[in-house]
């Protein structure tokens, strides 16, 4: 598994989401995805509870999670935990209760790293970046990133934290993939993805599935930003046909388009069945043998949600 750098840390290219994941299968198959995902390098984790806001779904995904990777024998050492922060009932529900319920649910005593996000109106920035700061001082992770925040709120954060010399955000997690690309490569996130202030976490790469080939979802699954989404069911046979000329699968091609992409750190996948894990790791094998800029020129009418609002406002 290839590995990029994310902060002070080097990750897995894939990495692992858990909305819907972990409670979606077997727990013997969820052991065995662990055990197999610190085979292939990318035992990358992205766990959170869900519990508040639009995500109040009393899920139980978390602690699936953390009875099944003590069950598969990996020590703390050997796989890395991405932790949430939810913004929804923030400040009312604080980071340091927050942490002390994921922890405990998890069954560990520390996150390697955690998202903030996501969140309506208006946010208190500095409050974020100092409660943040008061996390990172706890021992309760090392480094943190955003999750689909207005670009304005994310710059604010950044230059808080150098002014404040605390620590600042190293990634954004935003949706992206084949037909989201506004965020990821509009003219705000682009420039700070280029300079090296931050870098990209892609999530929901696969729309929920459609773009693997479910064109109704059954289950719950992230939000339409821009309303796109009856267009995105109608370009799944066009993402069929460019993996059939690439000799490889949807899933493949979907992240390698997002690995083509210099920004990217890691892609975050939900896998629920061991199959579909041995075929997301042959991504990285696709990118090596097509390279990034046939890819993106077989892929470029797929891009979808131009007119949305590449600064997150929505």
């Amino acid at each position: 598994m290839r590995y990029r750098r994310l902060g002070i840390r080097e990750v897995p290219a894939l990495s692992f989401g858990s909305w819907h994941t972990w409670d979606r299968m077997e727990f013997d198959e969820a052991v065995a995805m662990i055990v197999r995902a610190a085979e292939l390098g990318c035992a990358f984790f992205d766990v959170a509870h869900y519990d508040m806001g639009p995500h109040a779904e009393n899920s139980r995904t978390d602690v699936i999670f953390g009875k099944a990777v003590r069950e598969a024998g990996l020590a703390r050492a050997d796989w890395l935990y991405c932790g949430k922060l939810w913004l929804w009932d923030y400040p009312g529900t604080g980071f340091a209760q927050q942490m002390a319920t994921s922890l405990d649910r998890v069954g560990v005593e520390r996150a390697d790293l955690v998202v903030v996000g996501d969140y309506f109106g208006d946010l208190d920035v500095e409050r974020v970046v100092a409660d943040v700061a008061a996390e990172i001082a706890a021992g309760r992770f090392t480094t943190w990133g955003v999750n689909n925040w207005k670009f304005a709120d994310l710059r604010a954060a950044i230059d808080i934290a150098h002014r404040r010399e605390l620590v600042p955000p190293a990634f954004a997690q935003l949706k992206y993939g084949l037909v989201r690309r506004s965020m990821a490569e509009g003219g705000y996130y682009k420039p700070v993805f280029d300079s090296g202030e931050l870098v990209l976490q892609a999530s929901d790469v696969f729309e929920g599935g459609i773009l693997v080939g479910n064109s109704r979802p059954e289950r719950k699954i992230g939000a339409d930003v821009g309303g796109i989404r009856e267009k995105i069911v109608a370009a799944w046979p066009r993402v069929r046909d460019i993996a059939h000329e690439l000799d490889t699968t949807p899933a493949r091609l979907g992240i390698a388009f997002c690995l083509a992409n210099p920004a990217t750190a890691n892609v975050l996948v939900g896998a629920s069945r061991l199959a579909q894990l041995e075929d997301n790791a042959g991504a990285a094998e696709l990118l090596e043998r097509v390279g990034a800029e046939r890819i993106r020129e077989l892929t470029g009418d797929l891009w979808l949600d131009r007119e949305v609002a590449a600064d997150g406002t929505w």
